[in-house]
């Protein structure tokens, strides 16, 4: 298992009337997150695209629990709970400042040729970036 936090400040532009975050925003936060863990284990999207590799979102589930608001700070963790394969299930959890679990969500993204856009392998550069998965078969 392999997770990463990333912190978000709720920027007034996120929020609706209320100062509530607008629902859509968490998609949004996961992507950015999930950019970060990549970024923070040496990979980049627009490398991957480069490469010839995609990663299209195959499913997204949010399950909201608490409001966030304007300026809060969130920590939004990224957990990779099992080796890539064709698909990659990354895992979120949010919280506030205050430790208050905020949402949780999922989402599944499909690994497909640039080219050809059919599925694919998660390449080994990818599959790289996550030694703690080296003795582990894809899926498990």
């Amino acid at each position: 298992m392999v997770k990463y936090v990333n912190k978000i400040r709720v920027r007034y532009n996120e929020t609706d009337k209320m100062g509530i975050v607008y629902h859509g925003n968490y998609a949004v936060y996961f992507e950015a997150s999930r950019l970060e863990m990549l970024r923070s284990r040496g990979l980049s999207y627009r490398e991957m695209e480069e490469m010839g590799v995609m990663l299209p979102v195959a499913e997204l589930k949010v399950k909201y629990i608490k409001s966030a608001y304007y300026d809060d700070v969130l920590d939004v963790e990224v957990t990779l709970r099992q080796k890539p394969s064709v698909r990659v299930l990354f895992d979120y959890s949010i919280t506030n400042q205050n430790g208050e679990l905020v949402a949780t969500g999922s989402v599944t993204l499909a690994c497909v040729d640039a080219v050809t856009r059919r599925p694919c392998r998660a390449p080994e550069y990818f599959l790289k970036c996550f030694p703690e998965f080296e003795q582990c078969s894809p899926g498990m």
